[in-house]
């Protein structure tokens, strides 16, 4: 997982709510081994419509998604997170979002902005009056910004997932990590160490 700090691209709004890890990467899809490829089926129901935001041109190679409350509900599947990800989308930004959701992005490197709803409208109004703008997601300084609108908001995050962001940390880097401290707190541990020979009673001979 690489390291995230700071997060460029255009905007594209999702006039949707309660869009579920069904709708974002439907079932069949589930039955590939590999974890690329999957931005083929992201919103695939919905990307027949030729009207789907996802294809307007003027939204071409955007990277963050403003979407409405509750994104990303229902199973627990990674795909969603995998598909979101391969189509070549950054952060996802909405009023809530389901919490496996929201765990797992966290751990694919996918960053997470819950704004409140009014926030998010504003978000979305700017970036639908002008296709193309730029958003910046700074995950180090926990803002959200449109510079050319003047307008920033701030965010949060949890302390363990914005270090994991920011270091490029996933599971297997936690683990280790984890292993490196209690390793090195064993080494200069300066607790006594019990020697000698004792008796049924547990008295020293």
């Amino acid at each position: 997982m690489k390291p995230v700090r700071l997060l460029e691209g255009r905007g594209v709004p999702l006039e949707r709510s309660d869009v579920d890890t069904d709708q974002i990467i439907p079932s069949e899809w589930l039955k590939r081994v590999e974890r690329t490829g999957f931005g083929r089926g992201l919103f695939s129901e919905w990307r027949d419509d030729t009207n789907f935001v996802l294809n307007q041109p003027e939204y071409a190679g955007a990277s963050i998604l403003v979407a409405g409350p509750r994104f990303g509900t229902g199973s627990s599947r990674e795909h969603a997170v995998w598909a979101l990800m391969d189509y070549g989308f950054s952060a996802i930004v909405a009023p809530s979002f389901g919490d496996i959701f929201r765990n797992n992005a966290s751990k694919q490197g996918l960053v997470i902005v819950q704004l409140p709803l009014d926030e998010v409208n504003e978000l979305k109004r700017l970036i639908t009056e002008f296709p193309g703008r730029l958003v910046i997601v700074d995950v180090e300084g926990l803002v959200v910004e449109v510079p050319d609108a003047g307008w920033k908001r701030s965010f949060a995050l949890d302390p363990l997932t914005r270090q994991r962001l920011l270091n490029g940390w996933d599971d297997v880097s936690l683990t280790l990590l984890r292993d490196e401290e209690i390793t090195n707190y064993e080494a200069s541990s300066t607790a006594p160490t019990l020697t000698g020979v004792f008796d049924a009673a547990g008295h020293a001979r």
